[in-house]
């Protein structure tokens, strides 16, 4: 599995790295204009993301933002749906009413709150058909 960790935060890269690395190949952005272009060369590279982790709030391009792009550029791309790469996304908000925007607009599939518990994020990539463990 192909997977990108877009983080600003150092200790949350590694936490997040350290739990994936076992399932495939990590890939790092330290903010959201990194991310789209990572994305970006993926695609043109015939090498899709599986999996993108994304902060929301990050300076600069915010998780958000970059997370609408990758949707827009899929779908210039005529990615279907269900090859599209899995979005989880990640915050350290209380209230994580932005997250909950970008579920509802269907951009991201999950998200969660930090300190990500690994069980719940090994979880979504079972739920995701990424893994069987």
């Amino acid at each position: 599995m192909k997977i990108l960790i877009v983080e600003d935060d150092f200790a949350s890269r590694l936490v997040i790295k350290t739990f994936l690395e076992k399932y495939g190949d990590c890939d790092i952005a330290v903010n959201g204009e990194e991310a789209v272009e990572a994305v970006k060369i993926s695609y043109d590279s015939d090498s899709p993301y599986e999996l993108i982790c994304m902060d929301i709030m990050m300076p600069g391009m915010d998780g958000q933002d970059a997370l609408k792009l990758i949707r827009e550029h899929e779908e210039l791309l005529s990615v279907k749906p269900r090859k599209r790469s899995k979005v989880i996304m990640t915050t350290a908000l209380s209230d994580p009413k932005d997250v909950m925007k970008a579920y509802h607009n269907g951009v991201c599939d999950a998200y969660l709150t930090k300190p990500i518990e690994k069980k719940k994020l090994i979880n979504l990539l079972k739920d995701f058909n990424l893994i069987k463990e």
